[in-house]
């Protein structure tokens, strides 16, 4: 594929940061924030709209429950549900896609931290659940807020999809996914063209408090780095300001093949930005600097898959 011989692939693409959503918040009331900045996109000519990881709620795993039954409200077991289902009318009779993340809980019992991909026309085509779960999977009441994703969810062993979705290649991941480039590498090596990212960031990193006034740098230099070193786009959306006593990162941002930043948002609450994206723009990295076929060598990058934690050895 090369850039300057096809037709410009454009698509006009929506960051959709929410705000905070508090404990007391129902799922009606996020769902009708979800609808109005879904139509504000569409006032904006987006065809596709990106909402950040667990939109339809506060971040629950910032509590800890002895009995993990306790906390199934906090989870959807089927999509759309009565209460979403507003969401994907709305989103088909303005024609416009987008992405959701939630937490899930399957007729098996089990419980994925989950975001899914919805076409213009209302029907979902993909769903991706997150692979690298952070946080910690025991109560540990010392801290001042806890980050127990490793107890309410179950990290995927499905791993990183592509879709043929929206004219294009489109992958996902969730938040943590986001710092570790092999997330990135698989759906490059699957010709993605645009991932798209849902967040919630403390800014407060309680293991290592000198990382907080890094939260923001780091959060662009991983996002940033992927896009460039796999040719794609990478939309990354959040839920920041604060929730529940914890203040969270925003700068949700559109970011180019080229790394470089197309949108950044400017506040903590919702908020709309927009780029069109030409989606050949990737072919200007895939075919140059980045063409796997050419100059990758899978076969000196064994320790990637064979080996788990660092050794010395």
């Amino acid at each position: 594929m090369n850039q300057t011989t096809k037709m410009s692939r454009l698509l006009k693409v929506a960051a959709a940061q929410l705000g905070p959503i508090q404990r007391t918040d129902d799922r009606q009331s996020v769902v009708k924030r979800l609808i109005e900045l879904l139509r504000n996109a569409h006032f904006l000519k987006a065809e596709l709209v990106v909402f950040p990881e667990l939109a339809l709620t506060t971040f629950f795993p910032r509590w800890f429950v002895d009995d993990i039954s306790q906390a199934n409200h906090w989870y959807e077991t089927q999509m759309p549900s009565p209460v979403t289902q507003p969401l994907f009318d709305e989103a088909k009779k303005l024609g416009v896609g987008f992405c959701l993340g939630y937490a899930e809980l399957t007729s098996d019992g089990e419980r994925f931290n989950t975001q899914i991909l919805v076409e213009r026309d209302g029907k979902v085509v993909a769903k991706y659940r997150k692979v690298h779960i952070p946080g910690h999977e025991q109560n540990e009441p010392d801290r001042p807020f806890q980050h127990a994703e490793r107890y309410y969810f179950k990290p995927s062993g499905e791993g990183f999809g592509v879709w043929n979705a929206f004219g294009g290649r489109i992958g996902m991941m969730i938040c943590n996914d986001r710092r570790w480039p092999e997330s990135y590498r698989v759906m490059g090596l699957q010709g993605v063209e645009m991932i798209l990212c849902g967040y919630n960031t403390p800014l407060q990193y309680i293991p290592d408090p000198t990382q907080d006034p890094l939260q923001g740098f780091h959060n662009a230099l991983v996002m940033q780095s992927g896009a460039y070193q796999n040719g794609t786009f990478v939309i990354g959306v959040a839920k920041g300001g604060i929730e529940e006593g914890v203040d969270s990162l925003a700068d949700s941002s559109i970011i180019a093949p080229s790394g470089e930043l197309l949108a950044k948002t400017a506040t903590s609450d919702d908020e709309i930005i927009t780029a069109s994206c030409d989606l050949d723009w990737c072919y200007n990295y895939k075919n140059t600097l980045f063409n796997f076929d050419r100059y990758r060598r899978p076969e000196v990058y064994g320790r990637i898959t064979s080996q788990r934690g660092s050794t010395t050895q």
